[in-house]
C-alpha cells in the first residue's frame, strides 16, 4: 500500500552546521557555546533568557525543526569532565528534528540548584507537555506557564526526584517500607480523579458529563495504562491518559550498571523488541568507544532485528484484530510467532529477551544449520500474510470499524512526535533505515510502505507491508551473509574474542577487567536512533570516563504516541478509542521505562 509523499527527505547530514550559521546570524555568535560531541548533531548551549526565542526561531526557519524529538535533563553536579562547558548544577536539553533538512540540533540550557526554573515550550510544540512533566517529576525542575505540572511516572504522593544524583538507587538505601491503614487511604485518595484539576467541567449547557475510568488493567488498554474519559453519552468530549504504573527506573539503573551489563535491561524496555532494543544502545556505546564492527556483524544484527520486527507485528496484528472483535486470527499469529521463535532460539539461545548483541559484535557466531531454519521460515511466512490480509483485513466489519477512525495528518503527527507506522500512515516517507542508514541498512534493497489517510486501518496496513519488507531483508541476509569475525578486534569489545584470551595474557587481563568492572568509555556524549518496532527508539549516552554511564536517556516511540491520544480521539465514540488504542502498537514498558 503506497502513496507519494509531499515531503522530500534529502540525504542525512550529520553535524549539519547550516543551522549554527543561521542562528549566529540571527542572535549573534556570542549567544551560543557549541559543545563537541559524538551525537551527530550540533549541540548548542544558550542562556535561559534566550531559550524560548531560539526554540521559536528553529520552529519557524526555512526548512523548520518541526518535531520536538526529545526533552530531558541531566544532573551535572557530579560530572568531572565538563571540557569548558557553562557552569551548571543541572542542564535541560531540547532535541529538535527537521525532516526537510534531514538533520537535528540540540539546544541545552544550564541551571543552578537554587533556581531551577525554565519557561514552558508547550506553546511551540504541544508534545513538550509530557516531557516537561517528566523532567519535573524526575529532577524537580519547574516549567513556568506549563498547563498542569504534576507527577508523570511516580505516584502523586511521591517525595523526592529520582534521577537526581543524591537520590538513592537501591531499595536497601531507603528506610524499611510499611503501609498503614491511614497511608493506604491517603494513597487511594490521591488516585481520585478531579475533572476541575484538568480544566474539565462536570456539566455542559444542556447535559451532565459522565467520567469513565478505563484501566489501569482493562484488557483493551494493552498494559497497566489508565485513561479517564469525559463523556457526553458515548461521545468522548475529552480524556486524560495516565501512565507510570509500569515504571521501573531503567535510566536510573543505567547509572549503576557497567556499559556491558546494562545490555539485558535494554531488552525489557520494549519487551516485544528483543535484540532490536540492544541495537541503538550498543551502536551508541560503539560511537563512544570508536569501534567499527565487521560487515558480518552488521548483517547478523540486521537479520535478527528484522526477525523481531516480524515477531512484534504478528502480535500487534492478532491483538489489533481481536480488539475490533475477531477472535480467531490471534491464535494463528501466535502460531506463526512460534515459528519465528524457533529460528531466534536456535541462533541466540533465548526467545523473548536474548540480550545477544555485544559492544563490538554479537555474543557468538551463527550456528551450523542456521540457513536451513531461516529458509523454512521465509518459505512459510509470505503465504500466511496473504491469508491474514484476505481473511481479516479485507473483512467488511473490520474495515467499517477502523476506516476513517482516529485519523490525523502528517503535520499533526510531527507536532506530537509521532514516528514509525503512525507517521508513515499519513503519507510521510520517513523511515530511519532509509533516511539515516545505520548498521549497514544502506546495503539492503527494500521499500518503505506508506498509506494516505492516517487512520486506524492504514496504520495496520503499513505494518503488514513492513512484515513483507522484513522478509525481503532477511532473505538478502541469508543470500549474502559475509564471511569474517563476529566481533570487532578492539580492546573495548565485550568480552574479547575467547580464542584471543587463551593465547595472549593482555587479552585475558582485559577480559577479566571488563567482565568484573566493565570497560572504561572515553568521556564524551553519543547518540543513536533506530527504526524500532513501534517507531524511532534512541539512546543518548553521557560518559564521564568511567565504567558506568553518567546519564542514559532512553527515548521511546510509545511515550509520544500515548500523549497524542486526546488530540486525536476528541469527538469520537468509545468503540473508536478501543480501535485507536489497538492501532497504535504500544506496550507500557516502552512508555514508562
Amino acid at each position: 500500500m503506497t502513496a507519494g509523499s509531499a515531503l522530500y527527505i534529502p540525504p542525512y547530514r550529520a553535524d549539519d552546521q547550516d543551522v549554527v550559521a543561521e542562528l549566529n546570524v540571527r542572535f549573534g555568535a556570542e549567544t551560543f557555546i557549541e559543545q563537541p560531541t559524538r551525537t551527530g548533531m550540533p549541540v548548542l548551549w544558550v542562556q535561559r533568557e534566550k531559550l524560548i526565542d531560539v526554540l521559536s526561531a528553529l520552529r519557524q526557519v526555512s526548512k523548520p525543526y518541526v518535531m520536538l524529538y526529545d526533552l530531558s535533563a541531566v544532573d551535572e553536579r557530579l560530572r568531572t569532565k565538563r571540557r569548558g562547558l557553562p557552569g551548571a548544577d543541572f542542564s535541560v536539553f531540547y532535541h529538535l528534528m527537521s525532516l526537510e533538512r534531514n538533520s537535528d540540533v540540540m539546544i541545552k540550557v544550564s541551571l543552578m540548584e537554587g533556581d531551577l526554573n525554565l519557561p514552558t515550550a508547550t506553546r511551540i510544540w504541544p508534545n513538550a507537555n509530557w516531557y516537561e512533566r517528566e523532567v519535573w517529576d524526575m529532577y524537580g525542575i519547574t516549567f513556568t506557564g506549563h498547563p498542569f505540572l504534576t507527577r508523570m511516572l511516580m505516584p502523586p504522593t511521591w517525595e523526592g526526584h529520582p534521577l537526581r544524583k543524591d537520590y538513592p538507587a537501591r531499595a536497601t538505601e531507603f528506610d524499611p517500607y510499611s503501609l498503614s491503614a491511614a497511608k493506604q487511604d491517603m494513597e487511594q485518595e490521591a488516585l481520585r480523579f478531579r475533572p476541575e484539576d484538568w480544566g474539565m467541567k462536570r456539566q455542559g449547557e444542556h447535559e451532565d458529563f459522565m467520567f469513565l475510568n478505563l484501566g489501569p488493567n482493562h484488557p483493551s488498554a494493552h498494559g497497566a495504562f489508565r485513561i479517564i474519559l469525559q463523556l457526553d453519552g458515548e461521545e468522548i468530549v475529552d480524556c486524560v491518559p495516565e501512565i507510570g504504573y509500569h515504571h521501573r527506573g531503567a535510566e536510573k539503573m543505567a547509572e549503576r550498571q557497567s556499559w556491558h551489563s546494562f545490555i539485558p535491561y535494554t531488552d525489557r524496555v520494549d519487551y516485544l523488541g528483543g535484540v532490536m532494543n540492544n541495537l541503538p544502545y550498543v551502536l551508541a556505546v560503539e560511537k563512544l568507544a570508536g569501534i567499527t564492527v565487521p560487515d558480518r556483524v552488521d548483517f547478523i544484527r540486521v537479520m535478527m532485528a528484522e526477525f523481531f520486527r516480524i515477531q512484534n507485528h504478528l502480535l500487534y496484528l492478532g491483538t489489533y484484530i481481536q480488539d475490533v472483535g475477531a477472535m480467531t486470527p490471534v491464535f494463528f499469529t501466535f502460531t506463526d510467532r512460534q515459528r519465528a521463535y524457533k529460528v531466534i532460539e536456535a541462533i541466540t539461545g533465548f526467545r523473548m529477551h536474548p540480550a545477544w548483541y555485544r559492544i563490538g559484535g554479537v555474543a557468538h557466531d551463527l550456528p551450523r544449520g542456521w540457513e536451513k531454519l531461516v529458509r523454512e521460515f521465509l518459505d512459510w511466512m509470505p503465504k500466511r500474510l496473504n491469508e491474514y490480509e484476505k481473511a481479516a483485513l479485507k473483512n467488511s466489519i473490520l474495515i467499517g470499524r477502523t476506516k476513517g477512525v482516529a485519523a490525523y495528518n502528517t503535520k499533526e503527527a510531527l507536532e506530537w512526535g509521532t514516528t514509525g507506522a503512525g507517521l508513515r500512515a499519513t503519507g510521510c516517507d520517513f523511515d530511519i533505515r532509509k533516511a539515516r542508514p545505520y548498521s549497514g541498512y544502506q546495503h539492503f534493497d527494500f521499500e518503505v510502505p506508506l498509506a494516505v489517510n492516517g487512520d486506524a486501518y492504514d496504520r495496520c496496513m503499513v505494518k503488514m507491508g513492513e512484515m513483507r519488507e522484513s522478509l525481503k531483508i532477511i532473505e538478502q541476509c541469508l543470500n549474502h551473509m559475509p564471511e569474517g569475525p563476529y566481533k570487532a578486534d578492539h580492546p573495548l569489545t565485550t568480552p574479547p574474542p575467547k580464542e584471543r584470551t587463551l593465547q595472549h595474557i593482555e587479552t585475558l587481563i582485559t577480559h577479566f577487567l571488563q567482565v568484573s568492572w566493565g570497560p572504561v568509555m572515553p568521556a564524551n556524549e553519543s547518540f543513536q536512533m533506530i527504526e524500532a518496532t513501534k517507531g524511532i527508539n534512541s539512546y543518548y549516552l553521557t560518559s564521564d570516563g568511567s565504567t558506568m554511564s553518567y546519564r542514559t536517556r532512553i527515548r521511546t516511540p510509545s511515550f509520544p504516541h500515548l500523549q497524542q491520544i486526546p488530540a486525536v480521539i476528541r469527538g469520537s465514540m468509545i468503540a473508536d478509542l478501543i480501535a485507536y488504542l489497538g492501532s497504535i502498537d504500544f506496550v507500557m514498558a516502552d512508555v514508562d521505562r
